[in-house]
């Protein structure tokens, strides 16, 4: 799941949170995907951060390739 897909399913998962919809272990459930989903989130940011700061420092002269997440 790409960094785009995961901040959809979390937008969902808040979306449905707030729905009031949801009973306490939907909620407790959700809202522990919703964490996996930060975290993931986080770490993939924090990968292209890095390759930035790379390219940015060899003065745009690194390789373009996927980003490892």
């Amino acid at each position: 799941m790409n960094l785009e897909e995961k901040m959809k399913n979390l937008d969902e998962l808040v979306g449905s949170m707030e729905s009031g919809k949801m009973n306490l272990d939907e909620m407790i459930k959700a809202f522990e995907d919703g964490r996996r989903l930060v975290d993931e989130s986080l770490k993939e940011l924090e990968a292209i951060r890095l390759k930035i700061e790379k390219i940015t420092a060899s003065g745009g002269t690194e390789p373009a390739g996927e980003v490892a997440g």
